[in-house]
């Protein structure tokens, strides 16, 4: 186990004295600190703050960890950057991860913390559009960012709903773009995460409770996780106690996002003044609620999965893709880095 701060307090209590109390900051008693590089999956919003709050409250630093938090371009593209090794750690979809695992196994990193619980993925369309059903998009102009989570996962979402993508064209544009591309008429529907486009629209004058319908991929079987924290698996062998370090990091930066969101929010405002507080505020709630919070969160605790809810979620992956191998559960996750159950979240909101 790694030398926390509060395993030192405990050890300067029991030696007792002050002379013991001065030891604990005396220079060589200080951890090194190991420079981590981590992408997330996106610019920084509400749902990044429990990065922000473990970084600011000193979380990475107790385990010897000196953390550098990058914005992301997508979830797909945060699997990517990690198995090139761009980036030490990536806050990405383990679909993306599944879909590499299958094809190029020994480049494929592994999730240790699997936060989104649920399946965010969907094709965000005008309310007035004429398009109310999934078939509906037949014949019609989609577009996305090429690393967009939902965007990669779009020809499995066509073979289980059961359409005909032949008359179906796909646009690619940057991910700044995609409300003003739907709502400018450029294109009949855009790839993204429910809670990302309904979000942004708002920021860009829309109501999107009015204004957008969304044709999500869970209401047609795809019942799928996405983001999670995802690590090369020559980490989890060469240095588990910085992985377990970094993970009980992230833990504890999520209880403290739950216990005060507006301190979560403001931790993001200190990386990006121009952000929207209150509609960051919004979009962090609405992440907990949509993407975080399935019931199987009581039994397992944040952080864990369901081994065989886990398991078909890589078959559906694999069947609809056309993979050419379905890799095992342990090949894109592992539990052995999370907090003991006593002090995984068990309740969100």
């Amino acid at each position: 186990m790694s030398l926390t701060r509060r395993s030192l307090l405990r050890r300067t209590a029991a030696l007792g004295g002050a002379a013991a109390a001065a030891s604990l900051f005396s220079p060589a008693l200080v951890r090194a600190q190991t420079p981590v590089r981590m992408v997330l999956n996106w610019r920084y919003q509400g749902p990044q703050s429990w990065f922000f709050l473990a970084q600011d409250r000193g979380y990475f630093a107790d385990a010897g960890i000196e953390m550098i938090i990058d914005q992301g371009n997508g979830s797909g593209a945060a699997v990517g950057a990690v198995a090139s090794g761009s980036y030490d750690v990536g806050f990405g979809d383990v679909n993306a991860l599944i879909q590499l695992a299958a094809q190029k196994p020994d480049e494929a990193p592994i999730c240790v913390y699997q936060m989104y619980n649920k399946p965010p993925f969907t094709v965000g369309v005008m309310a007035d559009s004429g398009i109310e059903t999934a078939k509906d998009l037949e014949g019609k102009k989609l577009g996305g960012s090429a690393n967009d989570g939902a965007l990669k996962l779009w020809p499995a979402f066509v073979k289980i709903a059961g359409l005909d993508d032949s008359g179906i064209e796909i646009t690619n544009f940057q991910p700044n773009l995609r409300e003003q591309m739907l709502k400018g008429g450029q294109v009949d529907g855009v790839f993204g995460y429910v809670n990302t486009i309904r979000f942004s629209a708002k920021l860009s004058g829309m109501d999107p409770d009015t204004d957008i319908r969304f044709i999500n991929y869970g209401d047609y079987g795809m019942d799928l996780y996405s983001n999670g924290l995802i690590v090369p698996k020559a980490m989890t062998q060469e240095q588990p106690e910085l992985v377990s370090g970094m993970v009980e990091a992230i833990n504890r930066g999520v209880a403290d996002t739950l216990a005060d969101m507006d301190a979560a929010v403001d931790s993001v405002a200190e990386r990006e003044p121009l952000i929207n507080k209150a509609i960051e505020k919004e979009r962090l709630i609405a992440t907990l609620q949509d993407e975080m919070n399935h019931p199987e969160l009581a039994e397992y605790g944040l952080g864990a999965v369901d081994p065989e809810r886990f398991a078909k979620a890589i078959d559906i992956v694999v069947e609809a893709n056309g993979l050419p191998r379905t890799p095992e559960v342990s090949e894109i996750y592992t539990d052995a880095f999370l907090p003991p159950m006593s002090e995984r979240i068990t309740k969100l909101l």
